[in-house]
């Protein structure tokens, strides 16, 4: 994976936001990813794209032997080639205002090499020694890292029409199958959701993981995790099958967008705190086992151990923030996700959503139950998508007809797999509750758990339609679900690409006047809400497994509230009076709640 001058990436939001991303900002040298899951909307943009380049469209369609991994490795290889078209032709301008070329350079950050030989060719006065330094300028341009990301918990198995399942051919698999065999270089997979055995141990087929001669990776493997210990497990279990983990990223566990995997009550700061003491550690003990086992595959074994990145992402919202992760934690980059929903020129919103996103403030943004996958789940209320949820409620008929199926996971009542979030699901869960004989109060609060589950596969995918760019494959369902992290509260304006890239290089400020919590406070309240909503729900308890869990959860908050209290004394980022007041206001409401808790657990 090529990286630019710059330090920043878009990672993945959900499935149409990013999906063509890169061909809109991978020729000014910024990474973002694509979702590959959904194999559906990345045929659709196939047809659109052909559209709009004039060529001749072949669909592929779902008779087709292998037809998920085909449509994905198309679609790659021709959002490749529309970002290498368009590199060549930025790189054929002349260095005047107003032209791609000269935009390329000027959102490049101030410290780039790179940047800093653009001012200096802007400077000279001799014209041929400035042409020289021009085309030695043009040859340095390279695009942004189309990168793919694969949620590993959507793995469902595939099955012919006898009902045999097929062999390699679940979701999972296939997605992998079809980003391997794309025409991508120096690109990455992303691993999100934790661990799969089966697809990790899948990649071993894949030479285009393996280390070439020089010491690069054609295809990379990067893992999402949300604390140093998946990130040592994970990157263990690949090392002893020869495969090296190129860039850990590491991402909030509840201040990130789409679905929250929170930790047992760790935070940001102690997080980063640990894998910038124990990055090196870590390494040499993964290049041990890298080592031992591609000798024993008879495979090259290179000479030093492969560069492996840490980059940050989940609610950073100032330059200052982006600055200090990088340079007191000394993270390789950072990860801006949700402020870019508000840059047309970079994700996929229809105005509608944006517009509500430019409205939107702390209270609309839950972290909500409304994921078939049973993963808490940041999302935006009053979505359109949301709306014609309630309306299907309303008519009687709630669920979705579920046609991508990529979400099912229950067999409470049927033999194979169905979607939470599907008409079949509700129907049957909702039949088996009032033969319960539920008193009204708990039959209401136990339906309300099964009706608030909505159908993510079409929402949030239908920005592509609403944009206008896709078809809809359910015209009675074509609302929006989007699922922003909690910092999106704090813009609230619609910019432009350079705009947002200045944002976050501190050349301007686009959020408003007033109080925003900096990013490891925000994280810090939404663990003590979510830490107070356990506590309710186990207030009666006698599992000593669960107030085992609270007690670790509890004192890992609290060991975090300490750490913070010794960086406000020691850094000047986050040392601002209000930050200190909330961590002693925090700290006395956890101990209010565990104290609650454990009066209660003992008078039951």
């Amino acid at each position: 994976m090529t990286y630019t001058d710059h330090t920043f990436h878009i990672p993945v939001m959900g499935l149409a936001f990013t999906a063509n991303t890169p061909v809109k900002v991978a020729p000014y040298g910024i990474a973002s990813v694509i979702s590959i899951v959904e194999d559906s909307l990345l045929e659709r943009l196939r047809e659109y794209y052909y559209t709009q380049l004039n060529e001749l469209y072949i669909p592929i369609p779902t008779i087709d032997l292998d037809h998920r991994a085909k449509r994905i490795t198309d679609y790659l290889n021709l959002v490749n080639r529309m970002v290498h078209d368009k590199v060549d032709m930025l790189k054929s301008k002349a260095f005047e205002k107003g032209q791609e070329i000269v935009k390329y350079f000027e959102m490049l950050p101030e410290e780039s090499k790179l940047k800093q030989m653009y001012h200096s060719m802007l400077e000279m006065k001799d014209v041929n020694l400035k042409e020289q330094l021009q085309e030695r300028l043009r040859t340095l341009i390279h695009p942004g890292s189309i990168d793919v990301n694969i949620m590993t918990k959507i793995d469902n198995n595939s099955y012919n029409k006898a009902g045999e399942m097929i062999e390699n051919g679940s979701d999972a698999l296939t997605a992998i199958r079809g980003y391997v065999e794309s025409d991508l270089k120096n690109s990455a997979v992303i691993f999100s959701a934790g661990m799969n055995p089966r697809l990790y141990n899948y990649l071993e087929n894949f030479e285009q993981f393996r280390v070439e001669k020089n010491g690069v990776f054609e295809k990379k493997i990067i893992i999402k995790v949300s604390d140093f210990r998946s990130a040592l497990i994970q990157g263990k279990y690949l090392a002893k099958k020869g495969l090296w983990v190129s860039e850990f990223r590491v991402e909030s566990g509840l201040n990130c967008g789409g679905h929250a995997f929170a930790t047992d009550g760790y935070l940001m700061g102690p997080i980063l705190e640990e894998f910038k003491n124990k990055k090196e550690e870590m390494c040499t003990e993964l290049f041990g086992l890298y080592s031992k086992a591609l000798l024993e595959k008879g495979k090259v074994v290179p000479e030093n151990i492969p560069y492996t990145r840490i980059t940050v992402q989940g609610g950073i919202g100032t330059a200052a923030e982006d600055s200090f992760l990088r340079n007191y934690y000394e993270v390789d980059g950072t990860g801006w996700g949700s402020p870019f929903l508000l840059v047309p020129e970079a994700t996929t919103v229809d105005d509608a959503t944006m517009k509500k996103l430019c409205e939107a403030g702390e209270e609309d943004i839950i972290l909500s139950k409304n994921s078939p996958l049973g993963v808490r789940f940041n999302y935006l209320k009053g979505n359109s998508g949301e709306v014609e949820k309630l309306e299907r409620i309303e008519s009687g008929t709630s669920g979705s007809p579920c046609p991508e199926k990529l979400l099912e996971s229950n067999t409470e009542f049927t033999e194979r797999p169905i979607c939470t979030a599907s008409t079949k699901y509700q129907k049957l869960k909702l039949a088996a509750l009032e033969a319960l004989g539920l008193c009204k109060q708990d039959l209401d609060k136990q339906r309300e758990l099964v009706l608030t589950k909505e159908c993510l596969c079409l929402g949030l995918s239908n920005a592509a339609v609403n944009c206008s760019i896709t078809k809809p494959l359910l015209k009675t369902a074509v609302g929006v679900t989007i699922c922003p992290g909690p910092n999106i509260a704090y813009f609230n304006k619609i910019v432009s690409l350079q705009t947002m890239v200045d944002h976050i290089y501190g050349r301007t400020n686009i959020l408003d006047e007033g109080y925003r919590p900096n990013m490891f406070q925000k994280e810090l309240e939404l663990y003590v809400d979510y830490f107070k909503e356990l506590v309710e729900e186990s207030a009666a308890t006698t599992d000593i497994k669960k107030i085992k869990y609270l007690k670790t959860f509890y004192n890992n908050i609290l060991e975090g509230i300490r750490y913070y209290h010794s960086l406000l004394e020691r850094k000047s980022f986050i040392k601002d009076t209000v930050f200190y007041s909330k961590l002693q206001c925090f700290e006395q409401q956890l101990e209010s709640l565990m104290e609650r808790f454990t009066l209660a657990s003992v008078t039951v």
